[in-house]
């Protein structure tokens, strides 16, 4: 790992650690940044980040969850050169086909959510990445694996920029046999402070 490598991922946890705000219940606020304001220079980092992890397993596409996905996802797509997908949560008027559809819990928002994506957009021939904002429980990144299983597409890697290794996240994720990374790995919350893994 070379010094723009290390730089990244030092900034991406300065911003966590001054800017994010622990609202309790496993819920990490970073909107100021990642999931209401997007910082361009932060995920420009982060794509490239990102595709330095994962260029060797080739992936053909990135899919993602809307909406705070969306900014990882883009930047690593530019990054790589690859299309970027993100499974929508409601049916555009567009869509005429049934979509490919999975059920995730939404953390933030109670209750649950499909994420469906056009079967035009993923293939039996494509090789897939995905990136999320968070690994959690990983129950959204499982629901955009299952999109994947059913479009007949190889899911090659999985990266979530920000991972609460308390909720078990990346043990859930582990019969799908990829490459999982995190960029910032928190172990726990001691009051309102944020304690990153070694």
């Amino acid at each position: 790992m070379n010094e723009r490598d290390g730089m990244y991922m030092h900034w991406l946890r300065e911003r966590i650690q001054s800017e994010g705000r622990y609202l309790g219940d496993g819920i990490l606020k970073v909107d100021v940044f990642m999931n209401h304001q997007v910082d361009p220079l932060l995920m420009q980092g982060i794509g490239y980040e990102f595709a330095r992890r994962f260029r060797a397993q080739h992936p053909s596409k990135i899919l993602t969850a809307e909406i705070s996905g969306i900014a990882p996802a883009l930047a690593t797509g530019m990054m790589l050169q690859v299309p970027v997908v993100f499974a929508r949560k409601t049916k555009p008027l567009t869509l005429n086909t049934e979509p490919y559809q999975a059920t995730a819990p939404s953390h933030t928002k109670g209750g649950e959510v499909q994420l469906m994506v056009s079967h035009e957009f993923l293939s039996p021939a494509e090789r897939i990445l995905i990136i999320d904002d968070f690994l959690a429980s990983a129950l959204t990144i499982r629901a955009l694996a299952e999109l994947v299983r059913q479009s007949g597409a190889q899911l090659v890697g999985i990266g979530a920029v920000i991972e609460k290794s308390f909720e078990g996240g990346r043990g859930a994720l582990r019969d799908l046999n990829v490459q999982v990374e995190s960029l910032a790995v928190i172990e726990k919350f001691e009051g309102d402070k944020i304690i990153f893994a070694e």
